[in-house]
């Protein structure tokens, strides 16, 4: 096999993001791929119906406490960039709150001419800060995480007047008090680290030039990236500092009337402070005060005594084979742990009480649930979103140790169920290991098309939960929907992610081929029917089934993929993943990345299925080099691949409900002509 080394790649040129002949080639491939794809009334049909269901008005208005109110960004034909908006929680339970417009997101890009996309807000939480309310909202230009910041009132509606502003970078911003943030950006040399985010933190005063803020902490060139989050249940008196090593370990500085104290917590562990507590979640076995605690444990212990030296450590859950911790949410004076059982949701409510935490266990009743909020700040408020794969999502409130949750919002259904089960089987990998995954659809039809999809990195759990988009675009015509849960996720604690980490990675591609080969087995579909999706690391996956086991599928969809394992480490955020794929200018690691890389793993001779990859120009996280390259080397080889590239939308590949309908309907018909084609 030989290499193909960076001096070598012909495509090289494709790296250069708004080059003209780089652009030049996007163009014609998207001219390519829109005049062969939306030509059909099919398309027009799959793009308007995703548009409705992403901007229909009965959907639920998800929300999130700020102070005494909940926030909510709305988005809808009529504000394609998005309302911030706000109430109150009892007028919420009307069928028809009396929202508050708090900032019209449509309004200002054409007031100032900038294609503004809404990257998140960082509320001042109140405590006892005098009751001012502000934000300091980010805005990106098309998507790109690299976003502007700017301080925002939220009671006068308006951006303050010389207030925190920071022009665009990967910022990083925490209110300390009204005239003080932790802030981390590019203030010149040495701010940045290699893989692009804050290198110091640093804490900056109103009124004071943000380049002359004094350093509280900076990290090194070759670190990930450096941040604080000031806690709020401390009256912006503490606040915890991560200096993050590689993208799964970091040390751990508790900052507290000025002085940096290093916690001695293992440097892979999760770790939480609030209130009187600290919270430790183990992620490799930890043997510590006499006992020996498995990862995935949960533990938690009184803070003064833990920086006391005391190490009397209590244990809130312990995993088993079966069993694992997907995360936890603090109320004011208690915890809700959210669990999977086999991938199935079960929620624990932890009150301390009398010195003993005390345990209510809300099951299966609920269905897949997640905690959507809490109201941490002020009391034991709590908000769940419950759904399944045919299940429209329900909200419910909830008081830690109070009565069940209650019923805020049912979402509608935009997709008939009727005659459509979800059904979990487990497929045995070439090492024995038993891979769950769900199938949605008829269980009486016999094979037919098929849509699996799959991610398997970075510790993410892949849960059932209700998609509007694959219900319009796929299930009500007849496909049928698959998640596989393959290792590399959470979805059995670290160790399920360990054991697809660098050299090992090929399980995860494993358990991906045996899954789809389960399918076929068990005649749910056939190799021609079955179709595969994926993004990101996703994206990676698909292109390894590609190159690898091109046997096994009739369509692949590869979306804001990384392919080039031999730069990726080059290429915008790509050093902050060394420590889940390897170092390619390690030889060691080159020699294990070289055997799956998608990019140089293109041979001709070879039949691949169909594919379709899409990505965006403005993805300033995986490069759109990366699916530009892959396609340039396809069809030098004679491959048929089609190719699609949004110039904007970042990461996620659209900048609002327009073009993300626009993806998925280019997805889906490409899906339905390759793997249901007229007879």
């Amino acid at each position: 096999m030989t290499d193909t080394i960076t001096a070598e790649d012909a495509h090289l040129w494709l790296e250069e993001v708004d080059g003209a002949d780089a652009m030049a080639w996007v163009r014609d491939r998207n001219a390519e791929t829109v005049a062969a794809l939306t030509g059909d009334a099919r398309f027009a049909e799959l793009r308007d119906e995703i548009r409705t269901v992403l901007d229909a008005d009965d959907r639920i208005p998800t929300i999130a406490w700020h102070g005494e109110r909940v926030y909510n960004l709305w988005k809808d034909a009529t504000h394609p960039r998005g309302l911030l908006r706000r109430t109150t929680l009892e007028d919420y339970r009307n069928a028809e709150p009396a929202w508050e417009t708090v900032l019209d997101l449509d309004a200002l890009a054409a007031a100032e001419d900038e294609n503004w996309v809404w990257q998140g807000a960082t509320y001042l939480r109140r405590g006892d800060l005098a009751g001012d309310h502000r934000a300091l909202i980010s805005l990106s230009r098309g998507g790109a995480d690299a976003a502007v910041v700017r301080e925002f009132d939220l009671d006068t509606g308006q951006f303050v007047a010389d207030g925190f502003t920071l022009p665009e970078a990967k910022s990083d911003v925490s209110w300390i008090t009204i005239d003080e943030i932790f802030v981390g950006t590019d203030t010149g040399p040495g701010s940045m680290t290699s893989s692009g985010y804050p290198r110091q933190v640093r804490r900056w005063r109103r009124g004071t030039p943000v380049h002359e803020a004094p350093v509280v902490f900076e990290g090194t060139a070759d670190d990930v990236s450096v941040r604080a989050s000031s806690d709020p249940s401390a009256a912006g008196e503490r606040a915890l500092i991560r200096r993050s090593l590689d993208f799964f370990h970091a040390e751990r500085h508790l900052l507290a009337d000025g002085t940096l104290t290093k916690l001695d917590v293992p440097d892979d562990a999760g770790v939480d402070v609030h209130r009187d507590w600290l919270l430790i979640r183990v992620r490799t076995d930890w043997s510590v005060g006499g006992a020996t605690h498995p990862a995935g444990s949960l533990l938690i212990v009184d803070l003064a005594a833990f920086l006391a030296g005391s190490r009397d450590l209590t244990t809130l859950f312990t995993p088993d084979p079966h069993t694992s911790l997907s995360y936890s949410d603090w109320t004011r004076d208690g915890l809700v742990l959210v669990l999977l059982a086999d991938v199935q949701s079960r929620l624990e409510l932890l009150r301390h009480v009398d010195g003993a935490w005390q345990r209510t266990v809300l099951g299966a009743e609920l269905g897949q649930t997640d905690v959507w909020d809490t109201n941490a700040d002020t009391d034991e408020q709590y908000l769940l979103l419950s759904s399944g794969f045919t299940l429209p999502p329900t909200l419910r409130h909830g008081v830690l140790g109070g009565d069940p949750p209650t019923v805020l919002k049912q979402g509608p259904s935009y997709f008939p169920a009727d005659g459509l089960t979800t059904r979990q089987f487990f497929a045995t990998s070439a090492d024995g290991t038993q891979v769950p995954y769900f199938v949605v659809g008829d269980p009486t039809a016999g094979p037919g098309p098929t849509l699996l999809s799959g991610y398997g990195g970075f510790e993410v759990s892949r849960v059932p939960s209700y998609n509007s988009i694959i219900g319009r675009g796929w299930l009500a015509r007849g496909g049928t929907y698959v998640v596989a849960n393959i290792r590399g996720g959470g979805e059995y604690g670290p160790q399920w992610h360990r054991s697809a980490l660098r050299e090992n990675r090929p399980r995860a591609y494993e358990d991906f081929s045996a899954v789809a080969a389960d399918l076929v087995e068990r005649g749910i579909t056939t190799r021609a029917q079955l179709g595969i999706e994926g993004g990101s690391n996703g994206g990676l996956l698909m292109g390894v089934m590609l190159t690898r086991y091109p046997d096994l599928f009739g369509a692949i969809v590869c979306a804001v993929p990384l392919l080039d394992m031999r730069r990726y480490h080059l290429l915008l955020a790509g050093a902050s993943w060394m420590a889940e794929y390897g170092d390619p200018d390690d030889a060691d690691d080159w020699a294990y990345l070289r055997l799956f890389s998608p990019y140089q793993n293109v041979r001709s001779g070879v039949p691949y299925p169909p594919t379709l990859i899409t990505t965006s120009t403005r993805d300033d996280r995986v490069h759109p080099g990366h699916a530009r390259k892959m396609v340039a080397r396809l069809r030098e080889h004679g491959h048929d691949v089609s190719y699609y590239e949004n110039i904007e939308g970042g990461h996620g590949g659209a900048a609002d409900n327009a073009q993300l309908a626009f993806k998925w309907a280019l997805a889906f018909e490409f899906l339905w002509r390759t793997l249901a084609p007229p007879r």
